[in-house]
């Protein structure tokens, strides 16, 4: 590892991993970038609404030598939104790193899409990285970096879920906002979109239709939560000071090829 992420602090939402019942399953997003974040340095608020899974997140941290906090919310809950943060910054005594890994997926095409799944996504896929980013900008320190994970359903169709698809489409938009917003301060914002990643929900999502796995990925396989956790270090460091309002897809080619 560089160090490049040394004296860093950073909240990571959605820090934990959802079981699959498989004990031998790899880690998920946020469980990756949390890890991989403190192997480069970085001291880790690893928020879940999940406390096992967060305490489980920062004890992997912390066996390697690193230092992470742990904070429970749910933020498909407005006001906890921004308690997460405000928690952040009191625990890691600042703040200069925020990566939103939160997400959930529900419906089946228009018709199979109740209003009330239509809503319940929007606010954890979408409301709740607004609400995050309004409380985290004005205590981000300048030259802070906010990463937005997204997903290749938001560059293109095929997860048959239009709340999905749409909301993770959203983000790019919201994106943009917060980078003009936080750039008179250099603060960045940019967000990764995963493509077939090897996770636990990812094979959840498999199993529940098997077609995905033979979606026509150029590299020829499907990703690791530590080649999504990479580019988000990237991003997160001074390495990266002159990328902003960016989406990279990290997906084998799957969105272009």
């Amino acid at each position: 590892m560089s160090g490049r992420l040394e004296g860093r602090k950073v909240l990571v939402v959605g820090a934990g991993t959802q079981a699959n019942g498989d004990p031998d399953a790899p880690p998920g997003n946020g469980r990756a970038i949390a890890v991989a974040a403190a192997r480069e340095g970085a001291t880790v608020a690893c928020a879940d609404r999940d406390r096992a899974s967060a305490k489980e997140t920062a004890t992997l941290v912390r066996d390697e030598g690193g230092h992470a906090q742990v904070i429970v919310a749910d933020v498909s809950d407005a006001e906890q939104c921004a308690a997460m943060v405000h928690e952040a910054v009191e625990l890691l005594d600042g703040l200069d790193g925020v990566v939103l890994n939160v997400g959930i997926g529900a419906g089946a095409w228009l018709k199979g899409t109740p209003v009330e799944t239509w809503d319940a996504v929007f606010s954890v896929n979408v409301r709740a990285h607004f609400l995050t980013c309004q409380a985290a900008l004005p205590v981000l320190a300048d030259d802070s970096s906010i990463v937005f994970i997204s997903s290749v359903a938001g560059l293109r169709p095929g997860s048959r879920s239009p709340s999905y698809d749409t909301s993770k489409a959203a983000l790019a938009g919201l994106n943009r906002h917060v980078a003009m917003e936080g750039a008179r301060r250099n603060i960045r914002a940019n967000v990764v979109a995963p493509g077939l990643i090897d996770t636990p929900l990812g094979r959840l999502a498999t199993e529940g239709r098997p077609s995905r796995a033979k979606a026509p990925v150029a590299l020829g396989r499907q990703g690791t939560a530590w080649e999504v956790a990479a580019p988000v270090t990237f991003l997160l460091s001074h390495e990266a000071s002159y990328v902003t309002g960016q989406v990279l897809a990290v997906d084998g080619g799957l969105s272009t090829l």
